[in-house]
């Protein structure tokens, strides 16, 4: 067994992608509308499904805003140098909700951005 996909129901379909592949690098995989369902899927990674998990973006037809709840906490995603990915981020109209620096109660350095839904993902340093 192996983890697949996460799914985010997202408002705006076209924003969304911008943001996970303009802002942070990752690649379309596939798209594909179900017009009796009235809904778009859009799949995108880092790399081919086969061997990544990836990120499912949903866009029900008509339907432009969610609750994100009080369950949900966030995606994390590994990255080389954080700084400069925050830097290269906020650039690119990223918005950074936490600046990097060492978790509360570790060493692990983090940050936090959100997406244009509100989503949060996690940048987590993964070298010294």
């Amino acid at each position: 067994m192996r983890l697949l996909h996460t799914m985010l129901r997202v408002g705006n379909l076209e924003e969304s992608l911008k943001f996970y592949c303009d802002v942070l690098g990752m690649k379309l995989i596939r798209k594909k509308e179900y017009p009796g369902g009235k809904f778009t899927l859009a799949f995108v990674g880092y790399g081919e499904e086969k061997d990544n998990t990836v990120l499912e973006l949903t866009y029900n037809w008509g339907v432009d805003n969610y609750d994100i709840g009080d369950a949900y906490g966030h995606i994390a995603i590994g990255v080389d140098d954080i700084y400069t990915t925050c830097e290269t981020i906020k650039k690119l109209g990223g918005k950074v909700v936490r600046e990097p620096g060492p978790m509360k109660h570790g060493s692990t350095v983090i940050a936090f951005v959100q997406d244009p839904n509100g989503y949060k993902v996690e940048l987590i340093q993964t070298s010294n």
